[in-house]
């Protein structure tokens, strides 16, 4: 599954471009802080299995205005090498490869 193009962000990471996205409004559990941001990362010219990445933060658009910090492309970047070494084969098709780094997020109760 491709990302769509628009509102993508290109980042280049150890040679390798990429396009990154996150969700710009947020799925009701992300609204209502039930669970938090993820985004997407493909290779920007040859998509092939998409990194899918769980933060440790609400979506910055959720509903009960709990503070989110930005996403910075360095924080893009990691995920991606960390994904990387573990196995995320960016050019090879296949099912979304998930990276949870969700461990730190608490839920609005």
């Amino acid at each position: 599954m491709a990302l769509v193009r628009k509102g993508a962000r290109r980042i280049t990471v150890d040679g390798a471009a990429y396009r990154w996205r996150l969700r710009g409004r947020p799925t009701y559990g992300q609204g209502m802080v039930w669970s938090p941001l993820t985004y997407a990362v493909e290779l920007a010219d040859s998509p092939g299995t998409t990194l899918v990445v769980t933060t440790d933060q609400p979506h910055p658009g959720n509903w009960l205005g709990s503070t989110a910090a930005p996403l910075l492309p360095s924080h893009v970047a990691e995920s991606i090498r960390t994904a990387r070494a573990g196995g995320w084969t960016p050019g090879v098709h296949g099912s979304p490869f998930r990276l949870d780094r969700s461990q730190r997020f608490v839920p609005f109760h």
